[in-house]
């Protein structure tokens, strides 16, 4: 593979809805760099197809599907990729979108089962995979979690995403709980929280088209965007950044 200006060679990370999208961007990048990949995602197809272009590519990376708010599911999958791969100490949380995008609705509508789905999905999942890898991560003295959050989590909007808002927002919390307690160990966490992506949305193309219209950069975020960022965090070189959430989103944030 082409070399990367930061370098993670020797380590392992799990990036978790990496089957398409910003995630697939973030696998992609940290193969690229020299890291083993674990490419989670729901569906098995789309998980296979990214390692398919990391081996391609000269990387080395296998698939994990599974279901992130399933925890006998993350047990057994992450313990078997790390027979295959080794310790993970790189993680990645991404997945955060349910299977059809969620229904967007306004919380004063909004049926308790689909909320629920959003803290499951984009707040307890993480902490239930921090949990995994963590302790072995402070037993290596050294590990880096990146939580994919969303501009949503600091910004109102009447799209109808106030509960992923809200799961977003407590996973910045956690982000900045776990940088305090865990810095000690050589371990940093921190979030990125995106901005408009490419290829979403599509089904409301006004719509997108006005939030476009209103991002400084004059276009929404792409694969790399994150792909990069993340790697950077990930090397030594991005080391001293602790219990951060930045921000990429082209300089505003979806809604404004």
């Amino acid at each position: 593979m082409s070399e990367s200006l930061f370098s993670v060679a020797g380590h392992v990370a799990l990036v978790t809805g990496a089957g398409k999208g910003a995630g697939a961007g973030i696998a992609k990048y940290l193969a690229r760099a020299g890291a083993a990949v674990i490419v989670n995602d729901l569906f098995a197809e789309r998980a296979e197809e990214v390692v398919e272009e990391i081996t391609a590519a000269g990387g080395t990376a296998v698939a994990a599907a599974f279901d992130v708010t399933d925890a006998e599911q993350v047990a057994e999958q992450v313990a078997d990729a790390e027979e295959k791969l080794g310790t993970i100490d790189i993680l990645v949380n991404n997945a955060g979108v349910p299977p059809g995008g969620g229904r967007p609705n306004q919380f004063v509508n909004m049926p308790e089962e689909d909320w629920q789905l959003q803290l499951n999905l984009n707040l307890i999942a993480f902490m239930r995979l921090v949990q995994v890898v963590l302790p072995r991560m402070i037993e290596a003295g050294w590990g880096r979690i990146i939580q994919i959050s969303s501009g949503s989590a600091t910004k109102g909007d009447k799209i109808g995403v106030a509960a992923y808002a809200a799961a977003k927002s407590g996973s910045e919390g956690l982000v900045r709980h776990l940088a305090v307690e865990n810095g000690q160990y050589g371990i940093t966490v921190n979030s990125l929280a995106l901005g408009l992506q490419e290829g979403v949305g599509r089904a409301d193309e006004p719509m997108i088209a006005k939030a476009i219209a209103a991002i400084p950069t004059g276009r929404p975020g792409r694969p790399a965007d994150t792909g990069a960022a993340v790697v950077w965090l990930c090397a030594e070189d991005g080391g001293q950044v602790n219990g951060q959430v930045i921000h990429i989103n082209g300089g505003s944030h979806f809604g404004r």
